[in-house]
């Protein structure tokens, strides 16, 4: 039997043996992390755009450094999806490397460990990006073999709509996301990637991920104005009672 159709047989045992309750990408990442003997996973979608999706993480950690990722714009899974192929980062105590912010924060996350950020391109066009961690030691399968497999993944992935006929619930937690850019771009008339950059920004110095920090914006308790001083902005938590204009 090839090395191929024993990942796709232990795909299928995973998928059976675990429970049909649980979502579909759920299992699907356990799967992964399982078959490649990993500590941890997640599984992301459209991992350098501003509707960046982390679908589906095994534990707290993975999600802390997907979170990381997101706030921060850099990191492996970034890389991984922009340039279509795996990125491997060592998070080992030194700074520096491609992803120097993401290395020194994700070792205060985890410690010492090996990060693989594998694309998902079951039909030639990345689509996401399946990102999984390791403390000792490398993967129990061969790149190759790995590629297959988040490819596979990928595959099942974009065939899922047992959530409501939608693929992905988290996807209305995103939609807060837009809609705090939006805001932002409204108050201070600027471009929406600019608009994501300051989110992002505001995010990493609160120590909230990008959903938390959106959730401040669009219920009006963040907010930013333009001033007199030209490009300069300011930021002001308000109340209910507050605030120029009838936004």
């Amino acid at each position: 039997m090839s090395s191929r159709s024993v990942v796709l047989a232990r795909l299928a045992s995973s998928l059976a043996s675990s429970s049909p309750s649980q979502p579909f990408a759920v299992r699907l990442c356990r799967a992964c992390v399982e078959i490649l003997g990993a500590d941890g996973g997640a599984i992301t979608l459209a991992s350098t755009r501003p509707e960046r999706l982390t679908v589906t993480s095994s534990n707290g950690t993975s999600a802390r450094i997907e979170d990381l990722q997101d706030v921060l714009g850099e990191g492996p899974g970034q890389d991984a999806f922009r340039e279509g192929r795996t990125v491997i980062t060592h998070v080992d105590g030194e700074h520096g490397g491609p992803f120097p912010m993401f290395t020194e924060l994700a070792g205060d996350i985890a410690g010492p460990l090996t990060v693989w950020a594998i694309p998902m391109h079951p039909g030639g066009t990345t689509v996401g990006v399946v990102t999984v961690y390791r403390a000792d030691g490398d993967l129990e399968q061969s790149l190759d073999d790995a590629q297959f497999l988040v490819d596979a993944v990928g595959a099942a992935l974009l065939d899922d709509r047992s959530t409501s006929g939608a693929p992905f619930a988290a996807w209305t937690d995103r939609a807060r996301v837009h809609q705090a850019t939006g805001m932002i771009v409204a108050q201070l008339a600027i471009s929406p990637d600019d608009a994501l950059a300051i989110l992002r920004a505001h995010a990493y110095a609160e120590s909230m991920t990008l959903d938390e920090i959106s959730r401040e914006i669009v219920e009006r308790r963040l907010s930013f104005t333009n001033t007199d001083q030209g490009d300069s902005h300011s930021e002001s938590r308000t109340d209910d009672s507050t605030g120029n204009g009838d936004q």
